[in-house]
């Protein structure tokens, strides 16, 4: 389909993010199975969460829009997608794996913010009030779902780089510890 206005564009936008939350949803799932930090998984649950919350941000601006939600694949998110399953599967040591989620969610984060923005942009120029609240909304969540998983990338790549060091020296060290400190929080 060739578009030719900018609020086809922005239409057309708007079913890309909408596939994207949709892939999102299906994937997450199989990234909180594989991580193991307590943290991790709880963090990447409650985006899962948020994650639905905004799909259904995304069905009513096509509501008021008096279009369907339903398009074409997103390409770009499902490209993301495997390369972090690709590379999660490749990972072994489970604190390396858990450095390796938090890799592929951040670039699955800064895909949707440069989405997100974007539409929310060409809301606001198309006079789409309610539509541009709702975008920046979830924009703000994208923000705030990548800022906990760097902070969460400080405490779980110290404990990928510990672990890589105690594989070469064949010591256990704070890792050993570390582990079982998480445990004893989960039981």
């Amino acid at each position: 389909m060739k578009l030719n206005s900018l609020q086809e564009l922005y239409t057309e936008q708007l079913r890309d993010l909408y596939d994207a939350e949709n892939q999102i949803i299906k994937a997450l799932p199989e990234m909180i199975d594989a991580a193991t930090s307590p943290d991790l998984k709880e963090a990447l649950n409650e985006h899962l969460e948020v994650t639905k919350t905004q799909a259904t941000r995304l069905e009513q601006i096509f509501e008021g829009l008096s279009e369907k939600a339903k398009g074409e694949t997103c390409k770009g998110m499902k490209g993301v997608i495997q390369e972090g399953s690709d590379l999660v599967d490749k990972i072994e040591d489970e604190d390396t794996r858990d450095a390796g989620i938090i890799t592929a969610a951040q670039r699955v984060e800064h895909y949707e913010m440069a989405g997100y923005g974007t539409a929310r942009t060409f809301a606001n120029l198309l006079g789409d009030n309610e539509a541009a609240q709702l975008l920046q909304q979830t924009l703000d969540e994208e923000k705030e779902a990548d800022q906990k998983l760097t902070s969460l990338a400080e405490e779980i790549n110290t404990s990928a780089e510990e672990s890589e060091r105690a594989q070469t020296t064949g010591t256990t060290g704070k890792r050993s510890t570390k582990k079982a400190t998480s445990r004893k929080r989960v039981a």
